[in-house]
């Protein structure tokens, strides 16, 4: 039995969201795995050793990541490239199957050249547009984004983007890393 170390930050929720359905789906497949907010890892701590594999998910917002998310990654490199790990990268631009191609997601090799870490293993999650949900200034940004990419800019639109399916499917790879 494998335990799994999912962490994440998570802006609106949905990055949250995500992380817990992997989490439960390695549970599912009868591993332990962990999931938390990197503020709570930071709060809490964290006894690295527990942990065969951790995986670390972060949402993309205005085209970057938050900035705890590279505070975190600096303060804990060496904890997270002792250990088979992966950073997944969750943004709406991957609404299109084209950017959730590692290689052509600029968020991923933006992250990938910003950050000290350097992850062994990456993916791209499609996220989640929910304008009615946001405050009205990230709206008109992000409707301008999506003005500019062919997105929808609705603001009543809800779509949730992520292909929960690949989501178990990652589950299962990050069990197979932990090897």
């Amino acid at each position: 039995m494998k335990s799994i170390l999912v962490l994440y930050y998570s802006r609106g929720g949905h990055t949250a969201k995500i992380s817990r359905a992997i989490a439960e789906h390695i549970e599912h497949q009868g591993h332990k795995s962990r999931v938390m907010h990197i503020s709570e890892a930071v709060k809490e701590g964290l006894d690295w050793a527990k942990y065969d594999s951790v995986a670390l998910g972060a949402c993309v917002m205005y085209g970057s990541y938050d900035k705890s998310v590279f505070a975190f990654t600096t303060e804990h490199q060496a904890a997270l490239s002792e250990k088979p790990n992966s950073f997944y990268s969750v943004n709406v631009v991957a609404r299109n199957p084209e950017k959730r191609v590692p290689e052509n997601n600029k968020y991923l090799q933006k992250f990938i050249e910003l950050s000290p870490w350097k992850p062994n293993d990456v993916k791209v999650i499609a996220g989640k547009v929910d304008y009615p949900s946001w405050r009205w200034w990230d709206r008109l940004a992000i409707q301008l984004i999506m003005k500019m990419t062919d997105g929808p800019t609705d603001p009543k639109s809800v779509i949730d983007y992520t292909d929960w399916d690949d989501v178990k499917l990652y589950a299962e790879h990050l069990i197979r890393l932990a090897d």
